[in-house]
């Protein structure tokens, strides 16, 4: 009886040791699982914190655009309006340039307007002069304009004797045909000028040359005034001596081409001016 009470207590021992082994194995199969899960969570939780530390760091790098971007629309918009202000200040420059040409173009135009009605007045001055002097040789008086002034250039031989100032019968005839041009055109003034050549000339009278040129001048502007009526307040008269020729003065042909009277008619800046003030007035008015 002994004997079978110790042979069950070793197999209730033996059972009990086996039923152990087995919940060991049991727990130790489930610890190796929740240490995978556990792994396997920590590598999931790795992950997501990587990911989160990326997206942070996309999300810092897209509000960085967003802020350039909402500085370079504010800075566009300035532009923008900057640029309105500059058009309008542009339009305006525009506009006064557009103006300043045209009344540039105006000033222009009445000049041109003005530079043909002197043109049409000079060239009837010498059209009529050369009518009234049309029977003269053209070595003897010349009618020509230089730079818009009208010159009428007379021989001494048709004026004067060699040496004097004394104005000759022949030369009251030319110088009547002058005045009657003249007189019918009283706005015009003029210069009579007295031209010598070179060879000095000294008397009782005569200083030189140069008041052989003036007395010349004086001698014709007194006939021009009291022979044929030409107010004296349109004449002045002048002497230019021998500096200023028309040909060398080493021959004789060439001496008696320098010793001439020369009419020259005096521009009336004045008249050009006052057409041109008309004109813009005029222009304006039409304008307005």
């Amino acid at each position: 009886m002994k004997k079978v009470m110790i042979i069950g207590a070793s197999l209730a021992i033996l059972l009990s040791s086996c039923v152990s082994q087995k919940k060991f194995s049991e727990l130790e199969a489930k610890q190796k699982e929740t240490k995978d899960l556990l792994n396997t969570a920590t590598v999931k939780l790795n992950s997501c914190l990587e990911e989160k530390a990326s997206s942070t760091s996309q999300l810092k790098v897209l509000q960085d655009q967003v802020s350039n971007l909402k500085n370079q629309n504010s800075a566009l918009l300035n532009n923008v309006g900057n640029l309105a202000t500059l058009s309008t200040k542009e339009a305006e420059n525009l506009e006064k340039s557009l103006e300043s040409i045209k009344e540039k173009d105006l000033k222009i135009k009445t000049m041109q307007d003005a530079l043909t009605k002197k043109d049409s007045v000079t060239l009837a001055l010498v059209t009529s002069l050369k009518g009234a002097l049309g029977n003269l040789a053209d070595e003897d008086i010349q009618v020509n304009v230089e730079k818009g002034v009208v010159y009428v250039s007379i021989s001494d031989k048709l004026l004067f004797t060699s040496g004097s100032y004394n104005v000759t019968s022949r030369a009251r005839e030319v110088l009547g045909k002058v005045a009657k041009v003249v007189n019918d055109k009283p706005d015009i003034e003029f210069l009579v000028e007295g031209h010598t050549d070179n060879v000095p000339i000294k008397n009782k009278v005569l200083l030189d040359n140069w008041d052989l040129s003036v007395k010349r001048a004086t001698s014709v502007v007194r006939v021009l005034q009291k022979d044929f009526k030409v107010d004296p307040k349109r004449m002045t008269a002048a002497g230019r001596s021998y500096y200023i020729p028309v040909s060398d003065n080493s021959t004789s042909e060439n001496r008696a081409k320098n010793r001439r009277t020369r009419i020259v008619v005096l521009p009336k800046l004045d008249q050009f001016y006052n057409m041109i003030e008309d004109g813009m007035k005029k222009a304006s008015q039409g304008g307005n």
